[in-house]
């Protein structure tokens, strides 16, 4: 039939999905930790590994690979095995990082414990996860972790061994390979797959106790890697790292970051501490400075900000919670950090699924969390079909690629439930792709607020309360409501105690700038949030405590 004079017009294009992969020139790493640790040190063997500001220790890669050596020759002295599991629950220290490291070089299975643990939860992470050998603090500002660790010692019939750093028998620890034959870790290592786990961390979870993510060398070499890569670190950097070691932010995005390119890792204090950090960047000339948002506001509004030299800053990173616009600007123009960059991910993949890059403009640093790293898949879906959804509409982000955990210790139901039969993390995130291929998070499934039909997410309130002038830090969440099922309650942290924002004066700041339903019809001024040891802010607990008072 003739096309002449029909009628009949061409479909509009399908909308471009919501997807990416992530491509680049460099291949992913097939090392071991330690077989990558070997090459840092062969090449640069007199280039500063490891620096503990407050104790004034250092160590050259040479110095860092001979202790990590006698740690782990004692380790096996000491019974463990690959395979075996080695609990570490300390602040930071440059033990924590030697751990790390001697465990890898033998295999055995490192498990991360969070520093502000009891006796219930610590009792649970070792039973679970099976610890033979405890590696320990001894006691740091309120936590007794020697008196602790004694009274769950018998609720834990696999825990045979506790260490407690600084103590004799860490000394006896670290000296205790010595009978060992010379070439013993290089039998072991050569027994080793970089597929093999290596690690678990536990995920904060905000019901019921948390899952332990199991990380392979594969998983979370490579992610360091790509992480720093993407900041452009070389042996020149050094890294101020006030960030916990016990998460991947500190070990992974910090530690392995740092060592796959043979800079430097700084340790300002055990726990944050904004002046420690400040001096530690000035005395080490570090280059590149890391955070949670918080962190950063805590260190800008420092009363002699001003007088610390931070002129040695470049780059650093800015992750671990929703990053406010305007927090991000006064990095970058105040700390001289120019090329600071946001990385998004969670532990389940290792983390870093998302990062900007160096020559991303202030719109795209500020705006999104960046674009899928190279070897990495991520989609947005519809939470409720699975179907990926166009770009520039909001849905559920996936993450699938070598960062995705092997699953959850000894949990393969829950392990079922985030990770699909494709090998999609679910990540549980609200996000939009733009056309570009930039991602912004939106907020979580959560804590999508519906308010009178209307899906309110208070990533968009807070980025925009964050530019009022009363306003130093701000959380949004939903309240209950007898009218529209939920109402929109900002609490928030003022810039002056003495002068707190009002609510009409919230209201008349958002009046013709926000959609009505978005405008807070409840406020709370606090001194702080609620937060965990990674910095996150406990939404849930702002929830729970102002629903029946708003």
């Amino acid at each position: 039939m003739s096309g002449t004079g029909s009628t009949a017009t061409r479909a509009d294009p399908p909308a471009e999905p919501a997807y990416a992969h992530g491509t680049g020139t460099t291949a992913l790493l097939g090392d071991t930790i330690g077989r990558n640790l070997d090459r840092a040190i062969a090449a640069h063997p007199e280039r500063d590994a490891l620096v503990d500001v407050p104790s004034g220790r250092r160590w050259t890669y040479a110095g860092f690979g001979r202790d990590v050596d006698r740690l782990a020759r004692g380790l096996a002295a000491h019974g463990v095995h690959k395979g075996d599991r080695v609990g570490i629950w300390a602040v930071n220290c440059p033990e924590w990082v030697l751990v790390q490291y001697a465990t890898a070089r033998l295999g055995a299975i490192m498990v991360n414990i969070n520093p502000a643990y009891r006796l219930h939860e610590l009792e649970f992470v070792l039973n679970q996860s099976g610890i033979e050998v405890l590696v320990a603090s001894t006691e740091y500002r309120s936590s007794d972790y020697r008196a602790m660790a004694a009274e769950v010692r018998g609720a834990c019939p696999g825990l045979r061994e506790v260490v407690h750093i600084g103590d004799p028998e860490w000394d006896e620890l670290v000296s205790g390979g010595g009978g060992l034959p010379a070439d013993y870790l290089a039998v072991q290592e050569a027994s080793l797959s970089c597929d093999e786990p290596i690690n678990i961390q536990y995920t904060s979870g905000t019901t019921g106790f948390p899952k332990g993510a199991t990380l392979s060398h594969h998983n979370i070499l490579n992610n360091g890697y790509f992480v720093g890569d993407t900041v452009g670190y070389s042996e020149q950097d050094r890294v101020c790292l006030p960030v916990p070691f016990y998460h991947c932010f500190g070990m992974v995005m910090g530690n392995l970051g740092i060592t796959s390119h043979a800079a430097c890792i700084v340790i300002p204090a055990p726990a944050f501490d904004p002046a420690a950090t400040l001096r530690a960047v000035q005395q080490e000339r570090c280059t590149s400075l890391y955070g949670v948002p918080t962190m950063f506001i805590a260190e800008l509004g420092l009363p002699d900000f001003a007088s610390y030299d931070l002129g040695s800053l470049r780059t650093g990173i800015m992750a671990g919670s929703p990053c406010p616009a305007e927090v991000m600007k006064r990095v970058m123009a105040e700390m001289h950090m120019a090329e600071v960059s946001i990385c998004y991910g969670m532990t389940e993949t290792s983390p870093v699924s998302t990062q900007t890059r160096r020559d991303d403009d202030l719109e795209h640093r500020t705006e999104t969390v960046g674009r899928v790293l190279p070897h990495i898949e991520v989609k947005v879906v519809d939470p409720s079909s699975g179907i990926t959804v166009p770009r520039g509409t909001p849905g559920e982000l996936c993450t699938r690629g070598y960062s995705v955990m092997l699953g959850y210790w000894d949990e393969p139901r829950r392990t079922a439930e985030a990770v699909d039969a494709g090998r999609w993390m679910h990540t549980g995130d609200l996000a939009v792709m733009r056309d570009d291929g930039y991602v912004a998070v939106v907020g979580r499934i959560k804590d999508m607020i519906i308010r009178g039909g209307e899906n309110v997410y208070p990533r968009e309130i807070e980025e925009f309360l964050y530019a009022h002038p009363k306003i130093s830090d701000v959380q949004v969440v939903g309240v209950p409501d007898e009218r529209y099922g939920e109402e929109i309650l900002a609490c928030v942290i003022p810039r002056d105690p003495a002068d707190p924002p009002t609510l009409a004066e919230v209201a008349e700041f958002c009046a013709g700038r926000l959609a009505h339903y978005k405008v807070p019809r409840h406020l709370r001024v606090l001194a702080a949030f609620p937060m965990t040891v990674s910095g996150k802010v406990r939404k849930i607990e702002l929830r729970e405590e102002f629903s029946a008072r708003p």
